[in-house]
């Protein structure tokens, strides 16, 4: 038998999991409507898997009710728990949260006399496997963004973290400055908040940079225009109508009309405070290559986790149990 019927209808979320993956590497967005099937998908499956195993009286059942419990009641909340202390995005809550009710228990796959995952645990909960094989998937990216720094000759503190792009390329880029004004920094302006502004004021980046002495001044902001959420994939990159000349006085109350954007538009700009945007437009508007932090949404090692754990399983339960801790 290659599998249990509910094992193999799991296998569907595997695309799922791709696609979403690739698109959030494209445009860092994902669609809400993505989750609630697959919320819906998982639980069929586990009342599935229950009524087979009713009343969960042998050890099976008691096993298979422990596993589910810990993955329903401890692994979906940390994607929310995660959520709320910043560590994840909104998206990626909900990409755990799905992988908690769709994957609570391990699997089991016969391939060519062989059965996949080959590491299991002694917990046996399918969905924490794909949870630490994730993180260290994505440990391994500032890793492997310092040897590209390396070999490009970019040695500097922040090479596990950030790298110099051109600024002309800022437009379809996601992440974040690594640096303003002053000089590098870990808290610098979002790339999403970036094209928010520029929206909002109906230039582009190249109108920024092509006077920004004028452009600083908050007298100079005429007409406004919907920001959007500062996606790449949202209509036109920068567009949306043309600055109108103000004062050319550069210096007085919100220079570049920070704090009124933050005033107007109608959501949050992704934590960005005055000072940051302030910060990040002089950055912008004088130099020709920046430092950004590219980030890598969690989403990617997500999907990658989960066929690492469908096909070898748990990497850090075998690393602990090669040097005897398991």
């Amino acid at each position: 038998m290659f599998a249990t019927l509910p094992d193999v209808l799991r296998l569907l979320v595997v695309p799922v999991f791709a696609w979403a993956a690739i698109r959030d590497v494209r445009t860092r967005r994902l669609p809400n409507r993505l989750w609630p099937p697959l919320y819906l998908f998982g639980a069929l499956l586990l009342i599935w898997e229950a009524a087979v195993l009713w009343p969960l009286a042998g050890v099976e059942g008691r096993l298979f009710l422990v596993r589910a419990a810990i993955s329903l009641v401890f692994v979906a909340p940390l994607g929310y728990a995660f959520w709320y202390l910043g560590a994840f995005g909104g998206a990626d809550a909900k990409a755990l949260i799905a992988l908690a009710v769709v994957f609570p228990t391990f699997p089991a796959y016969d391939i060519a006399g062989a059965t996949l995952p080959v590491v299991d645990t002694q917990l046996g909960v399918f969905s924490l496997t794909i949870l630490t094989n994730a993180v260290l998937l994505g440990l391994a990216y500032p890793v492997g963004l310092a040897a590209l720094n390396l070999v490009r000759g970019r040695v500097s503190p922040s090479m596990f973290l950030a790298r110099p792009v051109s600024v002309g390329s800022l437009s379809d880029r996601h992440g974040r400055l690594f640096e303003d004004e002053n000089g590098p920094t870990r808290g610098g302006l979002d790339l999403d908040a970036l094209r928010m502004y520029l929206r909002w004021r109906g230039i582009t980046l190249a109108d920024l940079r092509a006077d920004p002495d004028r452009l600083r001044n908050p007298d100079s902001v005429g007409e406004t225009f919907a920001p959007t959420d500062g996606g790449t994939h949202v209509g036109p990159r920068t567009d949306g109508g043309v600055a109108e000349p103000g004062d050319e006085r550069a210096d007085d109350g919100d220079p570049w009309a920070a704090e009124r954007f933050l005033e107007e538009i109608d959501h949050g700009a992704y934590g960005t405070d005055a000072d940051t945007l302030r910060g990040g437009l002089a950055a912008v508007a004088h130099a020709d290559r920046v430092l950004v932090s590219p980030g890598m949404p969690f989403v990617v090692p997500m999907a990658v986790g989960l066929l690492v754990s469908l096909t070898y399983g748990d990497v850090l339960f075998a690393v602990l149990a090669a040097v005897g801790v398991v």
